[in-house]
């Protein structure tokens, strides 16, 4: 799924891209919005919310979508061939005279009053890359579970909105915890919230998740997809494992020199390799 920063950037395109013009297409490939109309509205904003996208629409309507796992939004010039999937796969087209926004593969798109844009993301809590970004409150609600493994607490978008399974591996290495230490026994909670702020605003306006300085790859992430790998700080091999409630395990990473705290059992010499 993609991070905070990710959908940032992806909302600062679409902005550029449509803000200020009026649509002359607007085609929703989902059932329930197959009969609505926008074409001949003026595209007011766009703006992320966390891992959410929100179009603003004159009128008072927002065209909500977000992406999870395999989602996207492309832009092309009018006439250019699409290349973002094949045709049954679009969701969503939006076009005026200089551009053309396609959604792919969208799970979640439907249509609000703007008004009403707290239905889909006002469960979230501060934006880590968001105008509402309150450290204080994020910190509060970070903690306010103490026995709960910090890395399923970062994940939670409740507590912060944007952090996905990249930041949450890298930010737990760089504070030298384990993503299953008690986030009450982490020390100087401020500081792990500072942190993963920092590293998403550093590569918002990018592709990619650079969190070690070093853009060669293999080289970007201090642990994550380098599983048994020797970790690029003591050498020792990162480790792989499952962390979160049933049905929602994410594949963690992490160097079990360099972070403290609680982990798994190592996998037996003779087990798969993990992806």
């Amino acid at each position: 799924m993609p991070e905070g920063d990710t959908i940032w950037l992806a909302a600062h395109r679409l902005h550029w891209a449509l803000a200020g013009h009026v649509l002359l297409r607007a085609d929703l490939r989902v059932p329930r919005l197959a009969t609505t109309d926008l074409s001949g509205r003026h595209v007011e904003e766009v703006v992320a919310r966390g891992k959410h996208l929100l179009i603003r629409v004159e009128g008072g309507m927002t065209l909500h979508s977000h992406l999870r796992m395999d989602g996207s939004w492309q832009l092309y010039a009018p006439g250019e061939r699409w290349r973002g999937g094949p045709d049954h796969q679009v969701r969503a087209v939006l076009a005026n005279a200089e551009r053309v926004a396609v959604g792919y593969r969208l799970p979640v798109l439907e249509l609000l009053r703007t008004a009403e844009e707290d239905r889909a993301v006002g469960h979230l809590g501060p934006d880590l890359l968001g105008p509402d970004w309150d450290p204080q409150e994020a910190v509060r609600r970070l903690t306010a579970d103490p026995a709960r493994p910090v890395g399923d607490a970062l994940l939670d978008q409740r507590n912060l909105a944007g952090i996905g399974n990249v930041y949450k591996c890298e930010v737990c290495f760089l504070r030298g915890v384990t993503p299953w230490m008690p986030v009450g026994e982490v020390p100087e909670p401020e500081r792990i919230v500072a942190l993963a702020r920092k590293l998403l605003q550093a590569n918002k306006t990018r592709h990619g998740h650079i969190t070690t300085g070093d853009t060669r790859r293999g080289r970007t992430h201090w642990v994550y997809g380098r599983g048994r790998h020797d970790c690029l700080r003591c050498g020792t091999a990162i480790r792989v494992a499952e962390l979160g409630p049933p049905g929602q395990t994410r594949v963690t990473y992490w160097c079990p020199r360099c972070q403290r705290g609680p982990a798994p059992a190592p996998a037996p010499a003779s087990a798969p390799r993990s992806h």
